[in-house]
């Protein structure tokens, strides 16, 4: 991780938002809602979605150049389609301007490591939103895993059978590609532990009405030896989870469980409940937490959630998953952040 400049000031951070997508949309509502930040450009190619998604005193346009030299942003916020993100983000980054990029970082692990190349380069922030992060919930459930002792086991669960049209039900891993990141990323962040190596299977239930594998189970080895067990479906009707999944972690000196909606619950050896202090430092719900903590970095210069050479390992999680689902066997992380050390420098 590199230093990266700040931008010094009190007043709200002035950001433009490129894709004006229902994304796009939903980050315009929490700029909207919060007082750190300030939308004051819009980017897509289609000037109508923009027009139609911009504040009334944002300016508009189909090019992140044009925009940007009119409204005179602070910061990028990247909502483009992950095939986008290395262009777009790259070009931000090399007009001197911070990202905070929608998950992927990009397509592609090379792309990913080539951004945060770039990053380096240019001395700027780039910070990518895991927003199932931000839940107080799942905060709680990490401060009870503190209290537990050495972790040993985190299983997860997501059932889900949404219809959604479009791209995810063509895509070959709709599951671990374009859902699962937000997953192995939280467990990261519970466990404050790093992958090793993981052996996952993909398959599609014959009743399926995906193209593409939309379920998955997946073993990881974490540092300190801790597995995380993680099983999906997008074509799971009944009983579904919620959407940040159900929750539960074994660990040295008791048990903690969280149904992805409410408020965790655990139990120390002996049968002792574990509690949980107010949580002083939590930055908010979904888009705003990384809204709040992209906003103090670049007036602090303490590196955010997120920051991307932190977020290149909850990537390369998902493609060594589906690594080892293609190949039948055990793939480690590294392996695959040096296959893409080894394509990013063509693409910088």
């Amino acid at each position: 991780m590199t230093a990266f400049r700040t931008a010094p000031g009190d007043g709200p951070l002035r950001l433009v938002v490129v894709g004006a997508g229902q994304m796009g949309r939903n980050w315009l509502r929490a700029i909207g809602s919060s007082a750190l930040v300030e939308a004051v450009g819009v980017v897509d190619l289609d000037l109508a979605a923009a027009e139609s998604a911009a504040p009334p005193s944002a300016d508009v346009g189909r090019t992140l150049a044009e925009v940007v030299d009119r409204s005179r942003p602070d910061a990028v916020v990247n909502v483009t389609i992950p095939e986008a993100h290395l262009p777009v983000t790259g070009e931000a980054l090399r007009r001197g301007l911070p990202v905070l990029s929608e998950k992927p970082m990009a397509a592609t692990p090379a792309e990913a490591l080539a951004l945060v190349r770039i990053a380096e380069e240019t001395g700027q922030l780039l910070a990518v939103s895991q927003n199932r992060r931000f839940h107080s919930g799942l905060w709680e459930l990490r401060r009870l895993a503190g209290q537990l002792g050495r972790a040993g086991i985190l299983t997860h669960e997501f059932f889900k059978a949404p219809h959604f049209g479009g791209f995810r039900e063509v895509m070959a891993n709709p599951l671990v590609l374009d859902m699962a990141i937000h997953n192995f990323d939280a467990a990261r962040f519970l466990l404050g532990a790093e992958p090793v190596a993981v052996y996952c299977e993909e398959y599609n239930p014959g009743w399926s009405w995906y193209g593409g594998d939309a379920a998955a189970t997946a073993i990881f080895e974490m540092t300190g030896g801790v597995r995380f067990v993680y099983t999906g479906s997008w074509c799971s009707p009944g009983l579904e989870t919620a959407w940040n999944s159900r929750w539960r972690l074994s660990a040295e000196r008791g048990s903690a469980t969280w149904d992805g909606d409410g408020r965790p619950v655990a139990e120390r050896t002996g049968g002792a409940p574990a509690t949980v202090d107010a949580l002083d430092d939590y930055p908010g719900d979904d888009l705003l937490g990384s809204l709040t903590l992209f906003a103090r970095a670049l007036r602090t210069g303490e590196a955010p959630m997120g920051e991307c050479h932190d977020n290149l390992r909850s990537l390369a999680m998902v493609h060594a998953a589906i690594a080892s689902a293609s190949r039948g066997e055990r793939v480690r992380i590294d392996e695959v952040l040096a296959a893409a050390e080894a394509d990013a420098a063509a693409l910088v």
